[in-house]
């Protein structure tokens, strides 16, 4: 297609609409107007920057499955073979796989700063104020924390498991299935719970195989016997027990800001703090959208020739004018849920927990992006090291430690609610509690952000999504990509597969939508951040 006066109208600034937006520039002459409601580039796919320490919503791993998806990262920023700052400080290299053979752009790394790193994945668990790997290992460690009982119950409860297995009609059905009782009961019963508000049984199993799918004890096992006898080939790993990443030098943002910046340079346009607030239909096409300038309140139509919404399909349904929506339709997508998410920045002279672990670390820091904060008397979720990310992230990585605690919650409880300070007081004392800070005191600065509809959930009107779906495809020019676009629990790489899928329809239109619905759906595709 190199028809110039066609016009693409993108609603969100995120992985799918940046990715659908720079797709377009770069292989056709669509021309790509993105819409984004708030004044930052990204989604929950944002770098945010507090007094020059950077926060990562959330986490982000750039893995994937997908070699569109790396090569898509990779070309977007190269990747830096000259060694981080932590790498420095260690006085040697971290090897690397990912790294091997990609060309060396500078010794200096500080010459640029797009670039990926290789970055090392450690994630852990904290239960009974001890560590335990993640995903759960059967390592001597593993079973010494869990002690003789809970080790000959977990035992017991995988091979009962083997033995019989639940019709899968829950998340808890899932994960019983997949480790036994016991196991589930110690490390996702109670986790899963405070992600999610409700317990696993009222929890459907869809969300387990699209997002643990093929992991489980054999995977595990597997796992450990190929790193020790055989040859580990990392594309056949489960997600979960990948060993290495990429990750942008200063957060997932700024790939998305280079991914704007580029779009844009290429001639796409980019409208912030604006508002999809119509979407006018007719004869079953999308003719224009009615877009909210959020700082002055001016209304103003925009045609278009495409429609691609990321917006929450909760929205995007209430928006439609035009068009009669079926009753059971609207009704289902005004009931969607979601789970919204709060991050508490914090930073400190030090962590009372200390690396245990035989990884060499800058002044014996513990080495963990991630820690999963499995103890029942906090709802602290999980807990993030900004400096194991990338030490970019963090102004003074030398002297300070800069970490993320987060919380799981629904817009407008308690939790919600509470005044930043009050919360802020609330996480400190939580940290504490549990051994991570010896005290308030050595809390030096912190931040609070609120993240709305950061997790769509699968439970209630969920179960109503194939008919919201079936009607939306009833319009012919409109396409739903990303995590709130299809209401899907979708990782970065699967949001921009979506956004790829969705230009390849345009481009070489074909009968149906399935394969851009269909992203994330088979059971041996994974996921590249998992969260």
């Amino acid at each position: 297609m190199t028809d110039k006066k066609k016009t693409a109208v993108i609603a969100g600034a995120g992985p799918a609409g940046l990715t659908a937006a720079k797709e377009l520039t770069r292989r056709s002459g669509i021309h790509p107007i993105v819409f984004e409601v708030s004044d930052e580039i990204g989604g929950i796919s944002k770098t945010v920057n507090h007094n020059g320490n950077r926060i990562d919503i959330g986490g982000h791993r750039f893995f994937s499955k997908s070699k569109r998806v790396m090569d898509w990262w990779t070309e977007t920023m190269p990747l830096q073979t000259a060694p981080a700052l932590d790498e420095i400080l260690l006085g040697e290299r971290m090897t690397s796989d990912i790294t091997a053979g990609a060309a060396d752009r500078s010794a200096d790394p500080e010459a640029t700063d797009r670039v990926m790193l290789g970055r090392r994945r450690v994630s852990r668990i904290y239960y009974l104020r001890r560590f335990f790997d993640y995903p759960i290992s059967l390592s001597w460690q593993t079973l010494s924390n869990m002690g003789l009982g809970r080790t000959f119950a977990a035992g017991m409860g995988y091979v009962a498991s083997m033995i019989h297995k639940r019709p899968e009609k829950s998340l808890e059905d899932f994960y019983i299935n997949r480790f036994g009782k016991k196991l589930y009961s110690m490390f996702f019963e109670d986790y899963t719970e405070k992600v999610w508000g409700l317990h696993p049984s009222r929890l459907g199993a869809d969300w387990g195989s699209q997002r643990v799918k093929g992991l489980s004890i054999i995977a595990i096992l597997k796992d450990m016997f190929s790193k020790k006898f055989g040859k580990h080939d990392s594309s056949k790993v489960e997600t979960s027990l990948i060993e290495e990443f990429i990750y942008p030098k200063l957060g997932p943002g700024q790939l998305w800001e280079t991914v704007a910046a580029d779009m844009v340079k290429e001639g796409g346009e980019l409208r912030m703090s604006s508002a999809v607030k119509a979407v006018n239909v007719s004869d079953g096409r999308v003719v224009s959208v009615t877009v909210r300038d959020e700082k002055s309140g001016e209304e103003k139509e925009v045609a278009c020739d495409y429609f691609i919404s990321s917006m929450p399909v909760k929205e995007l349904i209430a928006s439609l004018r035009g068009i009669d929506v079926p009753a059971e339709v609207a009704k289902a997508a005004s009931e969607l849920p979601y789970r919204d998410f709060m991050t508490v920045g914090l930073l400190v002279d030090k962590l009372k927990i200390k690396n245990e672990t035989a990884l060499r670390t800058y002044e014996n820091r513990v080495p963990d992006t991630w820690i999963y904060v499995q103890e029942r008397d906090v709802k602290l979720g999980r807990i993030q090291v900004f400096n194991n990310w990338s030490p970019y992230m963090v102004s003074d990585y030398k002297n300070k430690m800069w970490i993320g605690l987060e919380y799981f919650c629904f817009e407008g409880d308690d939790m919600w609610n509470m005044p930043d300070k009050e919360f802020i007081d609330l996480a400190v004392k939580e940290l504490v509690h549990i051994g991570v800070i010896e005290s308030a005191a050595d809390v030096e600065d912190s931040v609070r952000i609120r993240i709305k509809k950061a997790y769509p959930a699968y439970h209630g009107a969920y179960y109503q999504l194939d008919k919201i779906k079936k009607f939306l495809d009833t319009i012919d020019n409109l396409y739903c990509v990303g995590r709130n676009g299809q209401h899907r629990y979708n990782n970065m790489d699967h949001s921009m597969l979506t956004a790829m899928e969705t230009v390849d329809h345009i481009l070489s239109p074909a009968a149906d939508k399935s394969a851009i619905w269909n992203v994330n759906t088979e059971t041996d595709y994974h996921e590249g951040k998992k969260a």
